[in-house]
């Protein structure tokens, strides 16, 4: 039984586990997409949302606490400047895993995991989006027809005579 087993150790000890997640984490912000397993990719996405979401408030603390698991200064720099200005206004969601198939070595299942707001092919639909617009359900309208008025012409000036 796996009652309260909550995250998926992947055959590996706590120390190796953490450590392998933060380099992953730190390549995947470096290169906005990797390939790996997709028991690993589903073990990122829990990792590294959560620093993501913490990236979108830049304070001190905020910092800290995703350089504690990250471990890497350059990552963290262009997590808190780069991608967190790209995934402002985003509510979660923040990375998108893509089955590739399998691998031919061993078959195991592979996939791409990437950060969505830096893949440019299914974001270039949605950035020409029209807002539809609807006539109101008023019936008929009845036009009637609106007097001219008229045209006053002013009178010639001095200077054309």
């Amino acid at each position: 039984m796996r009652h309260g087993k909550k995250i998926n150790h992947l055959g590996r000890k706590t120390a190796h586990r953490k450590a392998m997640l933060a380099n992953m984490a730190c390549s995947l912000i470096e290169h906005k997409r990797i390939n790996t397993t997709v028991a690993k990719a589903k073990a990122l996405k829990q990792f590294v949302e959560p620093m993501i979401t913490k990236s979108k408030e830049d304070t001190t603390h905020n910092r800290r606490l995703v350089m504690q698991d990250l471990r890497q200064k350059e990552a963290v720099a262009e997590l808190f400047r780069d991608v967190a200005a790209k995934v402002g206004d985003r509510p979660g969601g923040y990375t998108r895993i893509i089955k590739l198939g399998n691998r031919l070595g061993d078959n195991a299942d592979m996939a791409m995991i990437e950060l969505v707001d830096y893949n440019e092919i299914y974001n270039a639909d949605k950035a020409v989006k029209k807002t539809t617009r609807r006539s109101r359900r008023g019936g008929s309208k009845s036009e009637k027809p609106v007097a001219e008025t008229p045209v006053v012409e002013k009178p010639a000036s001095n200077e054309e005579e």
